[in-house]
């Protein structure tokens, strides 16, 4: 079975998790789209495997959790009117729970900003907790039942609320309402209201846009198939967690929060996915085959 080289495959994954758009890497690279797609495949499921493994009973005292959004295919308006309809077409939003000390990606989820896919991260978080924490979110209301079914009382949550006005003259269409203030709103337990924020988990939202080419607005890079945009989130949160050093901590968020010891690379990233390969089967024996006669 033919096989890129290790080098070769680091440089694909280094460009995927730096921005870089999959056809682009094709161009550079010099590989088929279809190896490239191949091994972002690969290489998404390694990372969600590993992730689901080795983030749990993670010591945390704060947690943030937000959502971004993004689509595949077509924005939600106009999948009716797809000439070519795709399954999970439409926009998809990605639930990210970040630890505010460590900044590691605790859990994440992808599916629809609603009730089920809010209860489903929640069970998600609290099973990859080791103790109590503070949690805040936004003022989304499917967080109230999520937070209250998966932890009962063994949390202190409270919801940072942001007040709107309206949009910038002329800017309606692509800039947002303009912030004019924030209520701190305690919902269970007794949360400290001087760490009742979300500003850590929001930088990271701006961290995911620039990381992964799928989440830039206004071009043609968003992804055609829910699948691929699955496995690039996964191979991305295994990046950002063990691989990337973070400025202000000196380290990598696994580091701070005492799940590693040490900055892997994405040479190791390739290792995990041939440790999940299948070994090749063993041929047998060679048969000549005989002659026959001709008729």
């Amino acid at each position: 079975m033919n096989k890129l080289p290790k080098e070769t495959r680091v440089q694909i994954l280094n460009m995927l998790v730096e921005g870089c758009s999959m056809r682009a890497i094709s161009r550079m690279v010099g590989v088929s789209i279809n190896t490239v797609t191949k091994l972002l495949v690969e290489a998404g499921e390694a990372c969600a495997v590993y992730h689901s493994r080795t983030v749990q009973d993670v010591k945390s005292e704060r947690v943030q959790c937000d959502e971004i959004w993004s689509f595949v295919a077509a924005k939600e308006k106009n999948v009716p009117g797809m000439k070519r309809p795709v399954a999970g077409a439409g926009d998809v939003w990605t639930w990210t729970a970040l630890d505010a000390d460590s900044k590691l990606i605790i859990a994440y989820q992808v599916g629809n900003r609603d009730a089920d896919c809010a209860l489903e991260f929640m069970h998600n978080v609290q099973y990859r907790l080791a103790n109590r924490v503070q949690l805040t979110t936004d003022g989304h209301r499917a967080y109230l039942y999520a937070v209250r079914k998966a932890f009962g009382t063994e949390v202190d949550f409270a919801q940072l609320v942001k007040l709107y006005g309206e949009a910038p003259e002329g800017q309606r269409r692509y800039s947002p309402p303009v912030c004019t203030g924030a209520k701190k709103k305690p919902i269970t337990g007794n949360p400290d209201l001087k760490d009742v924020s979300t500003s850590f988990v929001e930088r990271q939202n701006l961290t995911m846009r620039m990381s992964m080419r799928r989440f830039t607005r206004l071009t043609n890079a968003f992804s055609k198939k829910l699948d691929n945009h699955i496995h690039t989130l996964s191979l991305y949160f295994v990046f950002y967690n063990f691989c990337r050093v973070h400025k202000t901590l000196g380290a990598t968020p696994a580091m701070a929060a005492g799940l590693s010891d040490r900055v892997h690379d994405l040479g190791w990233i390739v290792d995990l996915i041939d440790a999940r390969a299948a070994p090749p089967k063993k041929r047998g024996p060679y048969k000549k085959r005989s002659k026959q006669p001709a008729n």
